[in-house]
């Protein structure tokens, strides 16, 4: 049986969805005073394509069997998923007011025991692919259709564990793989670009044996093309979809700051944030 996305949203855009997860995320962010909240902004586009476009799933049954799989590599986008999964109707959002709170189902680093639709404990970065690779092989042996669908960040490329897992899902003919990476060019100690993921990056994964796209990750239209395609593909080897995104995109005062890992967010500017993102919503 094919399960399509559903929210307590109906008859909602792409667009809309974005803007939601935007918005949820900088409440989250307001109530700590603090979190990755450029990577969220930047990452709700191609969140909104996973979760309203492309992913099989029950919002009321997050542990369907059925299921696509989304592992959050990158655990410290955990207030980013967590927007999504609201605005998915897997998680409510009267919970928003708890975020990173003592006895939270949203500690602030995503873990799989605490929170419904987190598959995954992320955070030592390097390690969600290979447990896709795992997850997509377990998945076959079942002959359960389902697809898993791994987010991670352009800092992971320099992890020598990424690429013994991007080896193994091609040995494995891993066709119900696809990974996406959120290439937003900042690590903690600089560029990701100046470290080591310089020069063409879907060239290196094809060279593997995988099948790569690379899309502008803030484009909602070249995202739904490349997830669309990555799915319907009949070549036995896993997918790539390579998200060039912009760190706080949305919001443009958070946009023309410098860039750095960490965004920080004076006080004041939370309110000023969402004031500007709700001037903006989507019609």
């Amino acid at each position: 049986m094919t399960e399509t996305p559903q929210s307590n949203l109906p008859n909602v855009s792409l667009a809309q969805r974005a803007w939601a997860i935007r918005r949820n995320a900088l409440l989250m962010g307001e109530v700590q005073g603090q979190g990755y909240i450029g990577q969220a902004l930047g990452a709700a586009d191609v969140l909104a394509v996973s979760y309203f476009h492309a992913l099989n799933y029950r919002p009321q049954d997050p542990e369907w069997e059925g299921r696509d799989r989304f592992y959050l590599s990158i655990g410290h986008y955990a207030i980013a998923l967590y927007a999504a999964l609201m605005e998915a109707g897997i998680l409510p959002e009267d919970e928003i007011g708890t975020y990173g709170m003592d006895d939270s189902r949203m500690p602030m680093s995503g873990m799989a025991a605490y929170t419904p639709g987190m598959e995954i404990t992320g955070g030592s970065l390097g390690h969600g692919l290979g447990i896709a690779v795992g997850a997509a092989m377990g998945l076959k042996r079942k002959d359960n259709p389902a697809f898993i669908y791994n987010m991670m960040s352009d800092g992971e490329l320099g992890e020598g564990s990424t690429w013994e897992a991007v080896m193994s899902a091609v040995q494995w003919r891993l066709d119900n793989l696809i990974c996406i990476v959120d290439f937003n060019d900042q690590q903690a100690d600089g560029k990701t670009t100046d470290a080591l993921a310089s020069g063409p990056q879907a060239p290196q994964w094809e060279a593997f044996g995988w099948h790569a796209q690379e899309v502008d990750g803030n484009d909602l239209d070249a995202l739904t093309a490349a997830f669309d395609k990555a799915r319907a593909l009949t070549d036995p080897k896993p997918r790539l979809i390579i998200c060039r995104t912009q760190m706080c995109k949305g919001v443009p005062f958070l946009e023309a700051r410098e860039m750095a890992h960490f965004v920080r967010v004076e006080p004041e500017e939370w309110s000023k944030a969402l004031q500007i993102l709700d001037e903006g919503k989507p019609t």
